[in-house]
């Protein structure tokens, strides 16, 4: 996500860096570089522009005070102002008081409409929000089935109606039937078409009129740049739309959708789509995306992630038991697997400050690692695990024979693991300041025991 538009921005600013002090003409240098970059992202001309106008509005001046690093204050500034590009704040789904709330889904087929509805569904769900699907694409072939195939796979109701084709019924039924079981959202996944059509808007108007929906969420293909926001418009312009849910941003997305949609639309971007998975559904946060996107960091997104993946007893009772024993590799397996549970690692590292998708492909992270680790140390018997020092030639043959891995792996990974005992007696037996909410204080970033080598 981002990553060609980062990784970019990020040499500029580095260039500006190198030179120290910043003369007015190396900032305008600097700021044609950042115009060049934006437009190759498909990001509008005129928010481009504008945006750069009030960048260097507000930069000419940090040139005069000596106090302040110029280059870094700029970055600053481009932060400030990105955050205004992406929205200025989050904003959450604006839900009735009256349940069940309705939520209407709208966008052209091949945006992930049907799949956003089922992650946006069982987000709710999580929140503890009783949540309902309405499948009103009668027009698309298997649509109701690949619906009702994802609300069973979730465990989220789904109301469906292959009787009949007018969508106003099955949408009144299914908010009916919302209401009897005291559902607190109901999501109405409409039909799309391959281009904006008038038959299609004049159905969505009388959707729209006769369901009152609490939000009207366009749905886009973040890979389509500027395209989407003209797509956007014409849904605007005959709906009134009330925010974005951007879909594939975890692909090949130049940012030009993401960059330009609020500052053209003035409709916030509520999420945003990061892969197939049922949870890669991501809240948008604009000041937090700028940050990602300039190379700061996310640590606010991070350290949620943690609490809402790890599990809060499981952790302290590791925790306790790695301070007053030490830690074993059955420790090291359970701590692992707790970190799992946060997503790739590559994506994880990405949130950190200072890290960007070349400095990641630099380290050849393989993905497959953790599976790899796990699957040696499962193949250890309990004794061995309590006791790695046990592990002798012809038992570390075996256990290299039980996980399909070379012998020269284990070693590593025994290697590795001295080093991480000895690390974490030096830090005291892992927890305090500085880790994750609820999780032992333990070095996984370093080595290769994770894939990065």
């Amino acid at each position: 996500m981002f990553d060609d538009l980062s990784e970019k921005l990020g040499n500029v600013f580095a260039k500006l860096r190198g030179r120290g002090v910043l003369t007015e003409a190396d900032l305008k240098e600097g700021l044609r570089e950042v115009r060049r970059v934006l437009l190759e992202a498909d990001v509008n001309f005129a928010l481009t522009r504008e945006f750069l106008e009030r960048v260097e509005q507000k930069a000419v001046g940090t040139l005069q005070v000596k106090s302040v690093q110029p280059a870094q204050q700029l970055v600053k500034i481009v932060h400030d102002e990105l955050t205004a590009l992406l929205g200025e704040r989050r904003e959450g789904l604006k839900l009735g008081t009256v349940p069940p709330s309705r939520v209407m889904l709208v966008g052209l087929q091949g945006s992930g409409k049907t799949t956003t509805a089922g992650k946006l569904a069982r987000k709710l769900a999580a929140e503890g929000k009783r949540t309902r699907l309405v499948a009103a694409d009668v027009y698309r072939p298997a649509a109701i089935d690949q619906l009702e195939t994802l609300g069973k796979a979730l465990d989220i109701p789904v109301y469906a109606d292959r009787t009949t084709t007018d969508v106003v019924k099955i949408a009144r039924a299914g908010i009916e039937q919302g209401e009897r079981a005291r559902d607190r959202v109901v999501i109405v996944d409409t039909a799309g078409r391959l281009q904006v059509d008038e038959a299609m808007m004049a159905e969505l108007v009388r959707l729209k009129e006769a369901i009152r929906p609490d939000e009207i969420l366009f749905v886009a293909d973040g890979m389509t740049g500027q395209e989407a926001v003209r797509i956007a418009k014409g849904f605007d312009d005959a709906l009134g739309i009330t925010g974005v849910i951007l879909t594939k941003m975890d692909g090949d997305a130049r940012g030009g959708a993401a960059l330009s949609i609020y500052g053209v639309l003035k409709k916030p971007i509520k999420y945003i789509g990061v892969g197939e998975k049922p949870d890669a559904l991501e809240e948008f946060h604009p000041e937090r995306m700028a940050g990602r996107i300039l190379q700061l960091g996310d640590i606010v997104s991070l350290v949620e992630k943690a609490q809402a993946a790890f599990d809060a007893d499981e952790a302290k009772k590791l925790e306790k038991k790695v301070r007053k024993e030490g830690m074993d590799l059955e420790d090291f397996l359970a701590a692992m697997r707790q970190m799992q549970k946060l997503g790739p690692l590559e994506n994880l590292l990405k949130l950190m400050p200072g890290v960007n998708a070349k400095m990641l492909k630099d380290a050849k992270m393989d993905p497959k690692r953790l599976k790899h680790v796990e699957a040696i140390v499962l193949s250890m018997t309990p004794g061995e695990r309590k006791k790695p020092e046990l592990l002798n030639g012809s038992r570390r043959l075996r256990v290299a024979k039980g996980a399909g891995r070379p012998v020269s792996e284990v070693n590593r990974l025994l290697e590795q693991f001295r080093e991480m005992q000895k690390m974490m007696k030096k830090l005291g037996g892992g927890g305090g300041k500085g880790g994750f909410p609820g999780m032992p204080r333990m070095p996984f970033g370093g080595g290769g025991m994770f894939g990065m080598r």
